[in-house]
């Protein structure tokens, strides 16, 4: 099983949208997917129709005390099934610091859906923290949701020097380049010529698109929302480039 998170420093970057159209794609791919909605404020979750909320403490269920499978929810989409969020999860930090396994231990919370699952899809929270720091043993490429700003190269180096990353750890780690609108020159041009903090973005972006921010009134990825959306055209495009990178 291949592990994809969505992640960045800053909020209001289009990473939950993201992860829902990344993770439906593969699904129809004819992949099976889990996409674990980390982020307390369940934005994926909501998305694609699940309850919010675990039926056990997610203190034990993270401890292992519980088993975490049970807690998975079916979507409306054959083989595509969700870890829902809970408003407990912004303690998710405490938890992962208090296990004697250390950095590795969300990494042992993955591994037992390996056997039902070829792809996992991890909407993480907006932050430096624990679960970054644990993202770089768990999977096994951090996607970053990146709007052409100055303020995103700022946020993106930060998340750089907060890892501390050797080389084969930084090479999973990569941007990709969303919201965008090329009615702006600073858009058009970072395109053209990303700037050297980035990197080597991935080489498909995201256009800005209504089609988007429908997707959380009508609760369906943009596959199934708007099948002919440029935006769709987009995320079905970076899929094939990231499914390619992982040898899938």
């Amino acid at each position: 099983m291949k592990v994809v998170a969505l992640h960045n420093l800053k909020g209001g970057v289009g990473k939950s949208s993201a992860a829902v159209n990344l993770a439906r794609e593969a699904n129809r791919d004819g992949l099976p997917v889990l996409l674990w909605d980390l982020d307390a404020q369940g934005a994926s979750t909501w998305i694609l129709g699940g309850e919010n909320g675990m039926s056990r403490k997610v203190g034990k269920l993270l401890a292992g005390k519980s088993p975490l499978g049970e807690q998975v929810q079916h979507t409306p989409w054959e083989r595509f099934d969700l870890l829902p969020a809970d408003i407990r999860l912004r303690d998710l930090d405490r938890i992962l610091e208090d296990k004697a396994d250390g950095d590795k231990h969300l990494k042992r919370l993955i591994a037992p859906f390996s056997e039902e699952y070829a792809l996992m899809v991890l909407d993480c929270p907006p932050g430096l923290s624990t679960l970054a720091d644990q993202l770089i043993r768990a999977a096994d490429r951090i996607l970053v949701p990146t709007i052409p700003s100055p303020l995103s190269v700022q946020a993106f180096s930060r998340m750089i020097e907060h890892l501390d990353l050797k080389k084969r750890q930084r090479q999973r780690l990569t941007p990709f380049f969303n919201l965008v609108d090329r009615r702006r020159t600073l858009h058009r041009e970072w395109l053209e010529a990303p700037p050297a903090a980035i990197g080597a973005p991935m080489q498909t972006w995201i256009p800005y698109a209504s089609d988007v921010e429908r997707m959380s009134l009508e609760c369906r990825p943009l596959a199934d929302l708007a099948p002919r959306s440029r935006a769709t055209h987009a995320y079905r495009r970076l899929w094939q480039e990231l499914k390619t990178e992982l040898g899938e």
